[in-house]
């Protein structure tokens, strides 16, 4: 029969498998680099305001939320933009008509990733 381990208490179970190793021979850590004093972190830019709606007129009942009034930007950006949207909301979405359209109520989360993309998100209709 084979030997059996005690399961009585006996030694504690401070056993420490890396104790025996050192440092010899090692290199050294690299010395850590001081940032400079006057470096702060660069603030995003206010790329303007972008009204933020809740829809439901003309889809059948369904709600829609809709980002409209994008300043300075092109289709590419928007529809980059709407993947990021899509991809926090886990929905649907589309660009029409150069508005973002996003499926069922997702205002917060629409109004987060615009503002974390720089723009000014206002809560716009009722």
């Amino acid at each position: 029969m084979a030997d059996r381990i005690p399961t009585q208490g006996g030694e504690g179970l401070g056993h420490n498998p890396f104790a025996a190793l050192d440092a010899k021979g090692l290199r050294p850590a690299p010395p850590a680099t001081p940032k400079p004093a006057g470096a702060a972190p660069v603030p995003m830019r206010n790329r303007g305001r972008v009204d933020i709606t809740r829809e439901k007129g003309g889809r059948g009942g369904k709600t829609v939320t809709v980002a409209d009034g994008f300043t300075g930007i092109g289709l590419p950006e928007k529809e980059q933009l709407m993947r990021k949207v899509r991809a926090a909301c886990g929905c649907g979405g589309t660009v029409k008509a150069g508005r973002i359209e996003i499926q069922g109520d997702q205002r917060d989360a629409v109004a987060r990733v615009l503002a974390e993309a720089g723009f000014r998100p206002v809560f716009a209709g009722g």
